[in-house]
């Protein structure tokens, strides 16, 4: 999932053309699965964060090339996994959208204190072939997002108002 407002160029477009042909896809998708490719081989070492109800696991997305692909492309989850984008200009409006997000989310909008604001469940996936213009987006307020797989933040204890540790959580490398 990518910020509404970053709709950047896909990554590489030879690695796109390569999972591709592994996936049996045509040029299309290729150009549109590039970012999968590079979200997926840049994947940083996670987190941990403090839930009420549990210990979440977290991937870093704390640059701006982290930041614009997010989760994209990830057919699933494990449990208590997710990943945390940073920001670094204070507890902002926040505006996502779910670009080539395969799987259903809650997205997790958080104070730089770690107060939960908001919490929009249950986020519906979207094909990488769905127009833009039908992609769904989901907004908040805060300096993290946290995207989980659909459910686990209530499995977490995860609710507006609820205090999370982002202690271990380092600055954005803008």
């Amino acid at each position: 999932m990518i910020s509404h407002s970053k709709r950047l160029g896909a990554g590489s477009f030879v690695a796109a053309l390569a999972l591709a042909a592994l996936q049996g896809t045509g040029l299309a998708q290729a150009t549109n699965t590039a970012a999968c490719v590079t979200a997926q081989t840049a994947n940083p070492l996670p987190v941990r964060v403090g839930a009420p109800a549990e210990t979440l696991e977290l991937r870093i997305a704390d640059t701006p090339s982290r930041r614009e692909y997010g989760l994209m492309c990830v057919r699933s989850l494990p449990p208590h996994t997710g990943m945390i984008f940073v920001f670094t200009d204070g507890d902002n409006f926040r505006d996502f959208w779910m670009k080539n997000t395969l799987i259903p989310l809650d997205m997790v909008f958080v104070s730089k204190n770690g107060k939960v604001n908001d919490v929009r469940a249950n986020v519906p996936a979207t094909r990488i072939d769905t127009p833009d213009e039908k992609i769904p987006h989901r907004d908040g307020t805060g300096s993290y997002v946290i995207e989980l797989a659909a459910g686990e933040a209530a499995r977490a204890g995860i609710k507006p108002g609820s205090m999370l540790d982002v202690s271990a959580v380092g600055p954005a490398k803008e």
